[in-house]
């Protein structure tokens, strides 16, 4: 019988996203990937320090080692989570990323190095539920397959290690988990007629967007409920009352909850999430993005109408 990664958590990942290959990475940016080669294969037994999503992989990992009864209760398989490397990486440099997981007691046994081609063709197979890639055309891509996807900033300031039993995850609203369709109204008519129109629907579900599916499969792992690992989650918005509503209102109506919610009204998102202490935030604009990463690890969901306009 095939194997199968139904019913898993599937988080595709690049190697530069799991461990800081920046100093490796200047060498392949001039051009010579096979001085970049020799240079992988000659630090093959020296792990890499591990890179801006490491704690998020490390913790959502953790998950596998939970007891089975727990997760049995809501029909998860006993190891729910896979983490796979999708990288532009060469298959030599691919084992430097494999030997450096196992050094840190990673258990990622599988890999895709496409040696400067884009990955994120393979994310369909692997029925992924987020790629994380520090590349923005493979993550516009995959988020145009319909793969909640993020460009990792791999200098963000890395998690913190306050809260080793807890998968901390913050998410944007619109055009995150929600669709752009309020922000569209927000960037043509203005913040007055962004409200008037959030009030006039307030009842009515927003669209979805293209992180709701990961927010789904999370609220799976987060109903087993083992006692060694939970995940906690936070909706972190510039949206404010009486905007508010409708954002509560569409989770309630996804059947979804979320630990935390923030509607800060414009207010800078980086120090809220410093206290926090995410383990990853997703937000499509960059400028939250550049504030948050001084403090949390980031990654820009390339979506919506802001992003269509750059």
């Amino acid at each position: 019988m095939a194997m199968t990664l139904d019913g898993k958590l599937v988080v595709a990942i690049s190697s530069r996203a799991l461990f800081d290959f920046e100093e490796e990475n200047e060498v392949f940016e001039q051009g010579d990937d096979r001085a970049y080669m020799a240079l992988q294969l000659q630090r093959l037994d020296i792990p890499a320090k591990p890179g801006v999503a490491f704690s998020l992989v490390q913790k959502l990992l953790a998950f596998n080692g939970a007891r089975a009864d727990a997760l049995d209760a809501v029909k998860i398989p006993p190891h729910p989570v896979e983490v796979v490397v999708l990288s532009r990486n060469d298959p030599v440099s691919g084992m430097r990323v494999f030997r450096s997981a196992q050094h840190y007691g990673l258990a990622i046994e599988r890999g895709s190095f496409t040696r400067g081609q884009p990955p994120w063709r393979y994310l369909k197979p692997l029925h992924a539920n987020l790629f994380l890639s520090t590349h923005l055309s493979d993550v516009r891509a995959a988020l145009d397959a319909g793969v909640p996807a993020a460009q990792v900033y791999p200098r963000s300031v890395h998690a913190s290690d306050a809260h080793p039993a807890e998968v901390r995850i913050a998410f944007d609203g619109d055009a995150v988990l929600f669709s752009d369709e309020a922000e569209q109204v927000y960037q043509s008519q203005g913040l007055h007629a962004f409200h008037q129109h959030e009030m006039e629907k307030a009842a009515l579900p927003l669209p979805d967007g293209p992180f709701k599916p990961l927010l789904f499969a999370l609220q799976r792992l987060q109903q087993a409920g083992t006692p060694a690992m939970r995940i906690r989650t936070a909706l972190v918005t510039a949206r404010s009352a009486p905007a508010h509503e409708r954002a509560i209102r569409t989770l309630m109506n996804w059947n979804i909850e979320v630990d935390e919610a923030m509607f800060l009204g414009g207010l800078d998102k980086g120090e809220f999430l410093r206290e926090f202490e995410p383990d990853f935030f997703f937000d499509d604009q960059t400028g939250h993005i550049e504030s948050a990463a001084r403090h949390v690890p980031s990654g820009h969901v390339a979506s919506g109408v802001r992003n269509h306009l750059v």
